[in-house]
């Protein structure tokens, strides 16, 4: 293996992990209006994800670092093309940390329900785009002969990016709210389980839609695999849900994320970037890579640096391990 398709791996991983991790907090931030169905209980929802939020999204900026780093013309090419999309999502993130960290400043219910509304837009726009965008990363866009995009941020609007978009949306939401059930207590626990696998049925179906379009349109028994493996854990996931047990249906949700990202991957290997004018022009592993040294630099960074970033984070999830029960809500401080 050559270090182009090596880096082309650990920009995948890094993008499975952001979307495992930061998946389910979109999920969770769009499940608000569904399971707070007061203070206490939107508290305890937000308070599930208050203490790694903000560690999830470091995956996005990591795997942003290093995909400027290693495929260059990828990175140049991505922003351009998917300018406005990727504006979208940045404007969401922020306004969904912003609210995460003022909602509590205030004590009136306008000021909080303010706040609410855009953790769940914040939440829900970016659970739609990344789908939207990755969509149209394996389908292909206008690329000419220099790698510049000359289409439209219309052309990105097509069926086959609105039906990932779609199935994002729906996964992550399921996702999330798997999270809450395992996180929480009490009523909420009871609602949030019940809310998990309504929404998983629809999931399940218009992410079954998705996963066979990739593979009719891109098939290998690589893909097809990885697709069989995602809807399978899906529907374990469901299962597990049904026995009350929401470790293993989130552990299983987790997977049919991870097998979903991976799918589209090996879906658009050896391609980075499709050109949908002439094949010719397409980006590549090979074409859109750094140069080997820069690659090499890299390689020996990564081998140092995603060990200790994988045991601090797991090491954070430990800490923070336990439920937040509505008890312990009732009996902080109104403002926190």
């Amino acid at each position: 293996m050559d270090l182009a398709t090596l880096w082309f791996g650990i920009i995948a991983f890094l993008f499975v992990g952001y979307f495992v991790l930061d998946g389910f907090d979109f999920g969770v931030g769009m499940s608000l209006p569904f399971l707070g169905k007061d203070d206490i209980s939107r508290r305890q929802i937000i308070n599930t994800i208050g203490p790694v939020w903000d560690l999830n999204e470091t995956w996005l900026i990591v795997a942003g670092a290093c995909l400027f780093a290693s495929f260059p013309e990828w990175y140049a090419s991505l922003f351009s093309g998917f300018y406005l999309p990727l504006l979208l999502i940045l404007l969401a993130l922020i306004a969904r940390g912003v609210s995460f960290e003022y909602r509590h400043q205030g004590r009136s219910e306008r000021w909080k329900a303010g706040f609410d509304r855009m953790i769940i837009i914040g939440s829900a726009v970016p659970a739609f785009l990344w789908g939207v965008a990755f969509a149209n990363i394996v389908r292909g866009v206008a690329l000419d002969e220099q790698h510049i995009h000359v289409g439209t941020v219309f052309d990105l609007l097509n069926p086959y990016a609105l039906v990932g978009g779609l199935t994002t949306l729906l996964l992550f939401f399921t996702h999330g709210v798997t999270f809450v059930a395992l996180k929480t207590d009490g009523p909420l626990r009871a609602e949030a389980r019940r809310l998990a696998f309504r929404a998983g049925l629809l999931t399940l179906v218009v992410a079954a839609v998705f996963l066979a379009w990739t593979v009719l349109t891109h098939f290998s028994l690589i893909v097809l695999a990885l697709a069989a493996l995602a809807a399978v854990s899906l529907v374990l996931s469901l299962a597990s849900n049904l026995r009350d047990r929401e470790g293993w249906a989130f552990t299983f949700g987790a997977s049919t994320v991870l097998f979903a990202v991976v799918a589209l991957f090996a879906a658009l290997f050896p391609n980075v970037l499709p050109s949908t004018i002439d094949p010719a022009f397409s980006l590549t592993v090979e074409n859109a890579s750094s140069t080997d040294y820069t690659l090499q630099i890299m390689t020996w960074t990564a081998l140092v640096a995603l060990p200790l970033v994988l045991l601090y984070q797991g090491w954070t999830y430990w800490v923070f391990r336990k439920r937040v029960t509505r008890v312990s809500i009732e009996g902080a401080p109104a403002h926190a």
